[in-house]
Formats: C-alpha cells, structure tokens, sequence
C-alpha cells in the first residue's frame, strides 16, 4: 500500500468497540511527547496510535488471531509494545522532518493543505461523536496528524534524493544456479499407539525418510555430472529442478547451497549438499545474470535511501531533547478498544482497473467492534 493514498483515507470512517466499562481515558491537552521545543498532545498520539492500529487489525488480524497484541514479537515483547515503540518513533520523526523542512526547502502547497482541511472535515462528517472521542479524532487533531504525515513523505523524497544511484556491476553482480531438493523431513506419525510408541515410531520414519533422501540425492549427484542439462535430466528422473540467482550474502534457498555453488564455474555441479531439512545438489548455470544484477542494483539504491532517511532522523534525535510523558503514553493501549477500517463495498471489484492509490482511499469508516480478546 503506498503511503500518499494512506494520508487522505484518514478521512475515512473507523470500527471503534471498548470493552464493556471502558472508556477513553486519554489526558487529550496534556503533552505526550515533546521533541526540542515541539509538544504532541495526548490527542494527537492517540489519534496516530489508533489510525495504526486499524491498519494492523484491519490487514493482519485475519492471520495472527484475536489475541494478536498479546503474541509475542520478540523475546520479552508482545506486539503490542513492539508496535507502540514504531509508533512513538514515527511520531518523533515526524516532528523533526517538520523542524528540518526549511533546510530541505520544503512546504505544504495552498492546495495540498486544502486537501488535508476537506479530508478531516469528512472524517468529521463521516464518523460519529463516540468513535471520534475514543480515537481522539477531533478535525483539529486529524488535521494536525495528516499534515505531519504528509511533511514526512515530501521531507522522506528529498533525504533520499541526495543519495548515489551509481550502482557497478560488480557491486550487484548475481550468479544463477539450477538445483534439486530433497527433504529429510516428515510429519507422520503412528495410528493406534500411546504416546512413548508413537515418539519412537515417528523418530524411526524420520530416520529412515532422511536416509533415503541422502541415498537419493547421492544417487542424482554422482549422475547428472555427465549430463549436460541439469533440469531435463532431474525432470527424467521425476524430480523438480528449481532456479535461483545468488551472490555471497544470499540465504536462499540455503546459505550453505550458497556457499558451495559461489565457490563453482559455470557448468559446474556441487555434491550432495546436507541441511537441517534436507539435501541439495546444485549446478551454477551463470556467472552473470544480468536481469537479477539490474534488480539487485535497484534493491542496493531502496536500501541506501532507507539507511540515509534513517541515519538522518536518528542524527537529529541524538542532537534533540526528547521527553515523553509515560502516564499519558501509557494509557493507550490496543487491549480494551478494537479499531478497524469500514470499506466500501465495490459493485465488482474485479473487473476495475484498480491502483494500490484509488483501493486505499476507499477505507471510508473506522470500526470499533466488540474485542473478542479476553
């Protein structure tokens, strides 16, 4: 989803549910966040908070379960802190791109600040006074997140403006393998046993599925040296051959694929190769592909814009006092109120042209529902 079309869907309605008793207990006027000399009220970040939270509800609840916030994002942090700590940061960077805009040369045109006014105005409209209360959506706070968020995407294309696009071959310089798979894993198990008979019956057919993939992947190995086409060869034997491009910091479709096959010429073919899933045989087909060079070259540039935008915030932070006010922070969580997009429904979806641009601005209501979580 692009980011611009993501500014003006804020004028769309939300899904907002508490839990029964809850309420907004969100000190609206009271200051968040402050960086240097600029304050975030408690409106604001909740606003922001909320208008993320629906992205992530709205898209990825479907796949993670109810109980999403809870899960755990990495070791001793559950989703939720791992998503409010992002957003605590883009509300920081935010901030400072807007500090900042005049050493860029950057503003918010007559037409572009119109636009933010008419779309806060329709969210206004649009949603109805309690969702509004609990997301703190009033149109001065919508406003003021909308224009901060468009300062950032104009302030994000001239940062990233300033970095070398020359990209060497050599720097981007991909190889190309064919290979063949064979897996060691299996996930049966033995019917009508208990648990004891059961474990060691499945750890003999895993022994004996991984010893036959060896067998077989010895076997392919020692023959197809002398053929001349690897994917024909491996399809007459019944087998898949599958492709791939590489260079020496690839980690597929193994590292260690990838660190036998860089060390081969063209034509040439490795052993068996012995992973924690199985075993490859792999042939290097080319020393230069140059379509995935052309691509890797374009992933190199993506890269350096996103460590020079980062670098740059992250330099300003460290020359900026920021504060933030934890009782306020704190009391925006994910865990008593649910919100969601409203989309519109579409006549016949697949038959529009449609871009990631238009499918956004269609987000037209926010949904707070009923949280099933506990």
């Amino acid at each position: 989803m692009k980011r611009k079309a993501g500014i003006y869907a804020l004028a769309g309605l939300l899904a907002v549910s508490a839990l029964p008793g809850c309420s907004s207990s969100i000190d609206e006027n009271d200051v968040a966040v402050t960086v240097g000399d600029t304050e975030i009220t408690g409106a604001e970040a909740n606003f922001y908070a909320r208008y993320t939270q629906a992205q992530y509800e709205t898209y990825y609840a479907g796949y993670m379960g109810d109980d999403m916030w809870n899960s755990e994002a990495e070791e001793g942090q559950s989703y939720e802190e791992f998503v409010k700590d992002s957003i605590l940061d883009q509300l920081e960077d935010m901030v400072l791109l807007e500090q900042h805009m005049d050493e860029y040369d950057i503003s918010l045109s007559d037409a572009e600040k119109q636009a933010i006014q008419e779309a806060a105005d329709q969210f206004d409209e649009t949603n109805g006074l309690d969702a509004k209360e609990k997301v703190s959506g009033d149109v001065d706070t919508v406003e003021r997140i909308m224009t901060l968020m468009s300062i950032q995407e104009k302030m994000m294309d001239a940062i990233q403006a300033g970095v070398d696009t020359e990209v060497s071959d050599e720097e981007a310089a991909q190889k190309s393998m064919q290979y063949v798979f064979f897996s060691s894993q299996t996930t049966d198990s033995a019917e009508g046993t208990d648990a004891s008979e059961e474990d060691a019956e499945t750890e003999d057919m895993q022994e004996i599925v991984a010893e036959t993939a060896k067998a077989q992947a010895e076997s392919f190995a020692e023959t197809v040296k002398g053929q001349a086409d690897f994917a024909a060869y491996a399809s007459e034997q019944g087998l898949e051959a599958s492709t791939a491009t590489f260079d020496a910091e690839s980690q597929s479709p193994a590292p260690e694929v990838v660190e036998a096959a860089d060390k081969l010429q063209a034509g040439e073919t490795t052993g068996v190769i012995e992973t924690d899933t199985g075993y490859y045989v792999a042939r290097v087909t080319s020393l230069f592909d140059q379509e995935a060079t052309d691509t890797e070259k374009q992933n190199i540039i993506a890269q350096r814009q996103t460590d020079l935008y980062n670098e740059t915030c992250d330099g300003w932070k460290e020359e900026t006092d920021i504060k933030v006010n934890n009782r306020v922070w704190d009391k925006i969580d994910f865990q008593t109120l649910s919100v969601t997009y409203v989309q519109d429904e579409t006549e016949d979806y697949a038959n529009e042209v449609q871009t990631d641009d238009v499918a956004e601005q269609e987000l037209s209501l926010i949904h707070i529902s009923e949280p099933t979580r506990p």
